[in-house]
């Protein structure tokens, strides 16, 4: 009850902008769509033990839109998967959505906007980014608002976001987004491309609050109408002004179970083309 009481001044409800999230038990039983299912199989990345990790299904105007594994130590995002459509050109909007379902298990499932600045336990704030720029530091999409047939409001959730460099942002991590989803259009444009971004964990934080990653990592995967894999790749680089590494996907889950430190899948270990 004092949580609930907590929560209902902090909130602003958006009934009306049809954006929501919903906090599940599971990926596969509530939004399976946005993971790869080579050979009929559901694939979604490795999802960790431990109660901090909390999946997520962001949902706009009633529709599933993609699916996040959200990390409530760290209050980063681990990854966000999603079903690329296409290329889209948008325009990006100031307001950062957060997750009331993270702070109070029985709250409504739609994002909220916060209404004064209290912080949250389980989750990053608006707040927590404040002073971002301070440190070359900006707020992060891992889905981007661009990947889908229409832009969409519900990427803007700090749930689907962490610190990232901003020159590396602007620069280099963009250009690899852009590459990744221009090579989808035109080799895979008539079969189905999931994508998954994801971060890895470092140890400087922002405000002692949020936790901003060392690598920020990208891998997708195109399936033919058979389920088969059509085309598979990756990117990973530091979440520095440096450059960003194209690997394959075997390569790129051999980089992030290193980094993990446990053994981590992109597609459930699937999507692999001949030869890897």
């Amino acid at each position: 009850m004092f949580v609930m009481n907590l929560l209902a001044p902090v909130l602003l409800l958006l009934a009306l902008s049809g954006c929501s999230s919903e906090v599940v038990n599971s990926f596969i039983q509530t939004c399976p769509k946005f993971f790869a299912n080579p050979e009929g199989i559901v694939s979604p990345p490795t999802i960790f033990a431990g109660y901090n990790y909390k999946q997520i299904c962001q949902i706009r105007a009633s529709v599933y839109e993609y699916a996040t594994l959200y990390d409530t130590a760290n209050r980063i995002p681990i990854y966000s998967a999603y079903k690329f459509e296409s290329l889209s050109n948008c325009e990006r909007q100031t307001d950062w959505y957060i997750e009331p379902q993270l702070d109070n298990a029985s709250a409504r499932r739609e994002m909220a906007l916060e209404t004064n600045k209290t912080l949250l336990q389980n989750q990053a704030v608006n707040k927590d980014y404040a002073n971002r720029k301070t440190f070359g530091l900006d707020i992060g999409h891992l889905a981007p608002i661009f990947r889908g047939l229409a832009c969409s409001d519900a990427t803007f959730t700090l749930t689907n976001a962490a610190p990232q460099n901003s020159i590396f942002k602007k620069g280099k991590w963009k250009a690899t987004e852009i590459y990744v989803a221009v090579l989808l259009k035109q080799k895979c444009s008539m079969y189905d491309s999931y994508v998954v971004t994801g971060v890895v964990p470092g140890s400087v934080w922002l405000n002692n609050r949020v936790n901003v990653p060392n690598y920020v990592w990208i891998g997708y995967c195109c399936l033919a109408n058979n389920r088969q894999t059509k085309l598979s790749g990756g990117f990973i680089g530091r979440n520095a002004d440096l450059p960003v590494s194209p690997v394959n996907l075997k390569e790129l889950e051999k980089y992030l179970s290193q980094f993990y430190m446990k053994p981590f899948y992109v597609f459930g270990g699937r999507c692999y083309l001949p030869g890897e």
